[in-house]
């Protein structure tokens, strides 16, 4: 889907993916990819605590794609006319967008 999309990523940028973007490191410079193990080569502490680390990187991204998720333009059929797809998902993104912003507001005394 990534090189379908035809996106333009700066190569001074450092990519964070997880495990199901396989293949990216040919198409990108700096990537940061998690370490694989296998039966027989199983994974060291050391890249343990890396993939770790790398993971919580990840972390703030996947809650997003979640909460993107939950407004299920992805889990079924798109049944609006297809020249207003991308405006929905903008307005998805911004009710997202808002909910982050706003999140720490719920604490706030009124």
């Amino acid at each position: 889907m990534y090189k379908k999309s035809n996106f333009d990523l700066s190569n001074e940028l450092e990519v964070n993916v997880d495990s199901g973007f396989q293949g990216i490191q040919h198409l990108h410079t700096k990537v940061n990819l998690p370490q694989k193990a296998s039966k027989l080569k199983p994974l060291t502490n050391t890249q343990k605590k890396q993939n770790t680390k790398k993971a919580s990187k990840r972390v703030p991204v996947e809650h997003t794609n979640r909460t993107c998720k939950i407004f299920k333009i992805c889990s079924y059929r798109y049944r609006g006319k297809h020249k207003n797809y991308q405006q929905t998902w903008m307005i998805i993104a911004a009710i997202v967008n808002l909910k982050v912003a706003t999140k720490h507001f719920k604490f706030c005394s009124p």
